[in-house]
């Protein structure tokens, strides 16, 4: 007898114990996999399903109107009457019926608007401000208000994933209370839901993030919630090597049958939703990092002059201005930031268009102008060079190592829809920063940051969990492809499976009991 005859049995004999213990834990984690399946599967799906037949707004673009300052009083005279000394921003914006100067004093305050023509207070307006962009952006023009709350902390109603606060919410007293969340700052909408998108959030919240535990309980939840995505990696991966080490001479019969077959197919989209679901439940754990949008350093306005109004014509002519900004360059010298007028004949249309729009991202704004506040002359820096300055400012690293600069018009990979703000800069830093960050120059605010150590997460979660790489084809064939091939998982490995687990164990206390 030959080594390699010798060695046969013996291999043989490993291989079926292999077999065993592959089956014994396939079958000993059965009902808790299972369960975990249809449970996250299920609430993948109400994702699907918010994402594709949510309500969308009614107009993308912010309203819209010519900004003239050459009858404005000077700006400086209207904050120093009142009392108005340091402010983290300063803008002209389009208000309901008129322009108006709106001074953004800290980060939580609300946000004071005066009038240009004769610089009077408009006192509590920023909650008018706000139900006017809401029925602006919903098209609820005549539709009674049946509440406003100012929102400042995130809550499983305005979840932190909108990332904008503090915001307004606006509620309307129709059958589908549709409500509107309102940016006032950047005259945004941040969120849109109704009595059916709600309900589904909040679903999907329990089932899949499990929100309702309290925070206090966060190190359980977390070690609970990956317990049952080990098990699940743990299903595919056992189910796979049954699949390699168990040969049959013909197809199962009935269920064992669908179920084995759909083994070959499934267990890679079970594997890579639970595995890149196990990697952002483990990266995003700890302390909260919600509130990653910051304001610049105030602006301090005492003494300044910023007297463009009287050369305004001269200045902005051939120029359609939407709104104005007040910027302060790193040498102190002030300018204003221009933005033009966007082009609307193009905007999205219908729910479909507006979706996609929302999603996948378009800037708001037309082209970016910036003068000098004390002679109207433009400024040479534009918006690239106050972007960098802006980038000084956060990271307090000077530019030598910025690596990379460049607008972000669309949203994607990494700096995605929850957002809201386009277009931003990108700032590519090496050491010691090592991270991207993005500045949005309308308002001087730090809107993002993504480490370069997160970037294999945010990869694993856009690719593997999220399935980003279908995104060419569109955001419905992504939406429609994952929601298939999860009901697929869901019918033919978690019910089917459970199916076949809970026979055996019937099959098994008969024969205990004879």
């Amino acid at each position: 007898m030959s080594s390699v005859e010798r060695r046969a049995p013996a291999a043989m004999a490993t291989i079926a114990r292999l077999r065993a213990r592959i089956i014994w834990l396939h079958r000993s984690i059965a009902i808790i996999g299972g369960l975990t399946l249809l449970l996250w599967g299920a609430s993948g799906l109400i994702h699907v399903s918010m994402s594709m037949f949510g309500p969308q707004p009614a107009k993308f673009f912010p309203p819209q109107r010519a900004i003239d300052l050459s009858s404005s009083r000077p700006l400086e005279a209207i904050l120093a009457e009142a009392g108005v000394e340091r402010a983290a921003a300063v803008k002209v914006i389009v208000g309901e019926g008129e322009t108006l100067l709106q001074v953004t004093e800290t980060q939580d305050a609300p946000r004071r608007y005066f009038r240009l023509a004769d610089g009077a207070e408009l006192a509590n307006h920023d909650a008018r401000h706000a139900v006017f962009l809401a029925r602006y952006f919903t098209g609820a023009e005549t539709e009674p208000v049946a509440a406003m709350t100012r929102i400042t902390a995130f809550s499983e109603a305005y979840p932190a994933v909108n990332r904008l606060l503090p915001v307004y919410r606006v509620e309307f007293d129709r059958p589908d209370r549709l409500t509107a969340y309102v940016y006032t700052e950047t005259n945004a909408l941040a969120s849109l839901t109704n009595r059916r998108q709600a309900t589904l959030l909040t679903a999907f919240q329990w089932i899949h993030t499990w929100s309702w535990m309290p925070r206090p309980l966060e190190g359980l939840r977390v070690a609970l919630m990956a317990a049952g995505l080990v098990t699940l990696i743990l299903m595919a991966v056992s189910g796979l090597v049954m699949l390699a080490l168990i040969r049959r001479s013909g197809p199962a019969p009935g269920v064992r049958g669908w179920h084995r077959i759909a083994g070959y197919v499934l267990w890679l989209p079970i594997l890579a939703l639970a595995g890149s679901g196990l990697f952002h439940l483990i990266a995003h754990s700890g302390p909260d990092g919600e509130r990653t949008l910051t304001l610049s350093p105030p602006l301090e306005l005492a003494g300044a002059a910023y007297p463009i109004q009287a050369r305004w014509d001269e200045a902005t002519r051939g120029l359609e201005v939407n709104s104005l900004s007040l910027v302060q360059s790193a040498t102190g010298g002030w300018f204003y930031r221009l933005a033009l007028a966007g082009d609307q004949s193009h905007g999205p249309q219908g729910h479909h268009e507006m979706r996609h729009a929302r999603f996948d991202g378009r800037p708001r704004q037309g082209e970016v102008v910036y003068l000098d506040a004390a002679t109207g002359a433009p400024w040479a820096g534009g918006d690239r060079a106050y972007a960098i300055e802006l980038g000084e400012r956060f990271t307090r690293v000077g530019r030598a190592q910025i690596e990379d600069v460049g607008v972000v018009t669309g949203f994607g990979e990494g700096y995605d829809f929850r957002n809201k703000r386009l277009p931003v800069w990108r700032l590519d830093y090496g050491a010691p920063v090592n991270a991207t960050v993005y500045v949005d120059t309308a308002s001087g605010v730090l809107a993002d940051v993504t480490p370069d150590a997160a970037r294999p997460e945010l990869a694993s979660f856009a690719y593997a969990h999220k399935w980003g790489f279908l995104a060419p084809l569109g955001r419905d064939v992504q939406n429609i492809t994952i929601g298939a091939v999860v009901s697929l998982c869901l019918i033919l490995m978690g019910v089917m499976g459970l199916q076949m687990d809970l026979k055996r164990r019937g099959r098994a206390r008969g024969r205990a009991r004879k």
